[in-house]
């Protein structure tokens, strides 16, 4: 931490330096070129609030996806400024007596530097999005043109909601499969086959009907696969 502000304070101090002399260039030029008192300190005042101005512009526009070709522009001409300024006070000009065309420079750069302050104050922040057009009644012809007039009655039809899509028919169903064969009969002991037909004479004597396999193989606690052995020996 102690190590970035180190840096950034470094970069501060540097600025503050280059700025300054820049600052001082720029007066010396103007006030040489008839712009005396206040003036004087104003014009290096407007060159690098311009300078910056622009920078910052051109910096917005390239990552908002715009061309910054206007913001580069009046970059380079207040870059132009302030480095022909400077480059003035080396000795190139004489400042006791500088030529005319500097003075008109000078006396005109507070209205070139207006003009292009106001046009990146305006200039648009980000890219504008192309609205939605909604669908309208009249067709459209294939040059792009709409082939009936609008009128005053002309209603906006806007795409409807999609179908649901029909649910999938269930497949006919096959052949059925085959039933089931039934069990064979199995075989009972001798025993439990006289217990079987005691069991049916006891039903018919009481009822005066045969007696159903299924209830004398109940009442006999036997499983229901016996149900056939049973019937078989009634």
């Amino acid at each position: 931490m102690r190590a970035h502000l180190a840096r950034v304070d470094a970069v501060i101090v540097q600025a503050v330096i280059a700025g300054a002399l820049s600052f001082s260039h720029l007066h010396d030029v103007a006030a040489a070129a008839g712009q005396d008192g206040w003036k004087a300190w104003a014009y290096p005042v407007s060159v690098d609030l311009l300078l910056v101005a622009a920078w910052r512009r051109m910096r917005q526009s390239q990552r908002a996806g715009q061309a910054a070709g206007g913001p580069r522009l009046w970059f380079l001409v207040a870059l132009a400024a302030s480095l022909g300024a400077n480059v003035a006070t080396a000795g190139l000009l004489d400042l006791d007596d500088v030529p005319a065309w500097l003075r008109v420079t000078v006396a005109g750069w507070p209205a070139v530097a207006f003009f292009g302050g106001t046009l990146l104050a305006h200039a648009p922040h980000t890219p504008e999005e192309p609205a939605a057009s909604p669908v309208t009644d009249a067709a459209t012809a294939p040059d792009g043109s709409s082939s009936g007039a609008e009128g005053p009655d002309h209603k906006i039809r806007y795409p409807a909601d999609p179908e649901p899509a029909p649910e999938p028919s269930a497949a006919p169903a096959t052949a059925s499969a085959p039933a089931p064969a039934p069990a064979p009969a199995v075989a009972l002991p001798p025993a439990l086959v006289d217990r079987v037909r005691a069991v049916a004479e006891e039903h018919r004597s009481a009822t005066g009907r045969p007696a159903d396999p299924d209830a004398v193989r109940t009442r006999l606690g036997l499983p229901p696969s016996m149900t056939a052995s049973v019937a078989a020996h009634l």
